[in-house]
C-alpha cells in the first residue's frame, strides 16, 4: 500500500485564533514560531487590544485539516503566559448565510417605474413573448441566466453527500459565473436522483434559463442525463465535471506539451479516473490526436475482453489502449509522457514517476489532495500541475466555464459542441503566451482578466461556424 503522504496546509482549512499574550519584546514571535513547530502557516497578525501586562493579537493561519488546526491551537495554549480566548474557522464564516442574492437591475423608485416593470406594463411584454417565444431570450433574464443543477450524488470528492450539502459548492459556482463570467447563474438542488425524475425536472424548468450546467452528478448516470437533455432542450447543457475539466486539462497539456517540445500525436497519456471528468478528457484529446491514452480505474487498466461493462467503459476499451496494455496504474505509467490523475489520493509514489519517460508530465488532480505528493513529483517530472490553488500549475475548471457560457448566451446557442470545446481549450492556452511559457506556467491565473473575454470570444467564433458533432461518430456520451 503507498504510504500516506502530509497534507499540505490551505487556505481551505483557515483558521483565527484569538490570543491573549503577556506584553513583551517576544511575544508575537513565540505565537507565530509555535504556529510554524506544528505545521501551520502564518498569514496575519493582527493586533486588537492591548493593556500594560498583555496583548491581544488575532493570529490567522493555514492548516491542513480540521484535526491539523486543533494541533496548532494546542500548541500556543501550551505556551507560558498565553490564553486561547477563541477559535474561528474562517471558511465557515465565509458561509453564514450564504455566498450569493438577488438584485434588481432597474430602480423601482415611483408609480411610474413600477406601472412599467411589473403591472399593468408587465401585460404588453407578456403578450409579446406570447406571440413569439423566442423573445424571451431579449426581453427576459433567460438571455443571461444559467441554472446549476446537482443532485449531490457526486459532490468534489465527498461523494453522494444529498442536495443538502452540495447547496454551499453550487452557490459558490454561481458567484464563480458572475465573478468571472457576468453570468447569472442560480443552484437548481435537486431531492432525487432517479435519472427519469431529473431530467423530467430540468426540462420543465428549462423556459427560465438560457443554459443548464449540470454539477457533480455521479457516473454513468450523468452521462445519460445530458445525452437526453440535450436531445430534448433547445439551450445548451453543458456537464462541467467532463466538459469544463476537459477543457482546462487540453489547455494546459496544449501548453505543457510547448514547453518540453513534445508534439500532441506522439505522446502516451495515463488517465486514472474513468469517470466523469477521466472519460471526456480521453474523449477531448483523442479528438486533438494525442498518440495513445491508457484509462485506468479500480479494475486496472481498460482493456479488451473485460466484460460486463457500460456504455461509456466500453467506448474507452474499443477506442484506447491500442497495445491492449492488462494491468496496474503503476505499470500504465512506466515510460508514459503524461500522466492525467482525476481519481483519488495517493495513488502513485515518487519512485513511479521516475519511471516515466525523459521530460514527463504529471497533472495530478484529486482534490484536496493529489494522486502523488506534488513536491515528490517535481524530483522527476518536468512539468506538474494540480488542482490546487496554493501550488503552481493549478487547473481549475473556472478557467473554462464561464467564458463557455458568456459565449454560448451571447451567441444565442442552441447546443454545446465539441467545437466550442476545441475553441475554448486554444484560447485558454494561448492566453498565457509562448513567451511567458515556462515549467510553472503553463495555464493562466484564473483571476486573469483575459481569459473569460478570449475563451467567450472563441466560443462565440465556433458557435457561427460549421458544428463538428458534438460527440465522436459511435460514441457513447
Amino acid at each position: 500500500m503507498t504510504p500516506a503522504t502530509h497534507r499540505l496546509p490551505s487556505a481551505g482549512f483557515s483558521i483565527t485564533i484569538r490570543v491573549s499574550v503577556l506584553a513583551d519584546a517576544s511575544a508575537i514571535g513565540r505565537l507565530t514560531t509555535a504556529v510554524g513547530e506544528s505545521g501551520g502557516i502564518v498569514t496575519a497578525v493582527d493586533v486588537v487590544d492591548s493593556d500594560s501586562a498583555n496583548v491581544v493579537v488575532d493570529l490567522t493561519c493555514d492548516t491542513a485539516d480540521s484535526a491539523h488546526a486543533e494541533q496548532v491551537v494546542a500548541g500556543l495554549e501550551k505556551l507560558d503566559g498565553v490564553d486561547v480566548r477563541k477559535v474561528s474557522d474562517r471558511t465557515f464564516l465565509l458561509h453564514l448565510g450564504g455566498k450569493i442574492e438577488v438584485a434588481p437591475k432597474v430602480a423601482l423608485r415611483n408609480r411610474d417605474e413600477l406601472s412599467r416593470a411589473y403591472t399593468p406594463g408587465v401585460a404588453r411584454v407578456c403578450l409579446a413573448i406570447a406571440e413569439n417565444p423566442d423573445d424571451a431570450r431579449r426581453l427576459t433574464i433567460k438571455r443571461n441566466t444559467v441554472a446549476v443543477v446537482t443532485d449531490g450524488s457526486a459532490v468534489l470528492g465527498l461523494g453522494n453527500i444529498g442536495p443538502y450539502a452540495a447547496m454551499p459548492v453550487m452557490e459558490g459556482k454561481a458567484a464563480l459565473f458572475k465573478r468571472f463570467g457576468g453570468v447569472d447563474a442560480w443552484p437548481v438542488v435537486l431531492d432525487t436522483q432517479d435519472t427519469e425524475e431529473i431530467i423530467s425536472i430540468v426540462r420543465a424548468i428549462a423556459p427560465a434559463y438560457g443554459g443548464i450546467n449540470l454539477e457533480d452528478i455521479a457516473a454513468p448516470r450523468c452521462f445519460e442525463i445530458e445525452e437526453r437533455l440535450r436531445d430534448q432542450l433547445d439551450i445548451p447543457v453543458f456537464h462541467d465535471d467532463q466538459h469544463g475539466t476537459a477543457i482546462c486539462v487540453l489547455a494546459a497539456l496544449t501548453n505543457a506539451l510547448r514547453v518540453v517540445g513534445k508534439p500532441i500525436n506522439q505522446v502516451r497519456v495515463v488517465v486514472s479516473g474513468a469517470g466523469a471528468a477521466g472519460t471526456a478528457i480521453i474523449k477531448l484529446l483523442l479528438r486533438q490526436g494525442v498518440g495513445d491514452v491508457i484509462a485506468s480505474d479500480r479494475p486496472g487498466a481498460l482493456h479488451r475482453g473485460m466484460t460486463g461493462l457500460s456504455r461509456s467503459w466500453q467506448w474507452l476499451v474499443d477506442n484506447t489502449n491500442k497495445d491492449d496494455y492488462r494491468g496496474d496504474l503503476r505499470g500504465a505509467v512506466v515510460g508514459a509522457d503524461v500522466f492525467i490523475g482525476v481519481s483519488a489520493p495517493n495513488l502513485l509514489t515518487g519512485d513511479d514517476i521516475a519511471k516515466m519517460a525523459p521530460d514527463s508530465i504529471v497533472f495530478a488532480l484529486a482534490n484536496p489532495d493529489p494522486e502523488v505528493d506534488p513536491r515528490e513529483a517535481r524530483e522527476h517530472a518536468a512539468i506538474v500541475a494540480t488542482g490546487r490553488s496554493d501550488q503552481p500549475n493549478q487547473i481549475n475548471n473556472v478557467l473554462a466555464f464561464p467564458g463557455v457560457f458568456r459565449g454560448m448566451l451571447d451567441a444565442q446557442a442552441r447546443e454545446f459542441t465539441e467545437a466550442m470545446a476545441l475553441a475554448a481549450a486554444r484560447a485558454i492556452a494561448d492566453t498565457v503566451g509562448e513567451d511567458k511559457l515556462n515549467p510553472t506556467v503553463i495555464v493562466p491565473s484564473v483571476f486573469d482578466a483575459r481569459v473569460a473575454p478570449a475563451v467567450a470570444a472563441a466560443v462565440r467564433a465556433a458557435a457561427k461556424g460549421p458544428h463538428l458533432d458534438s460527440t465522436p461518430d459511435g460514441e457513447a456520451s
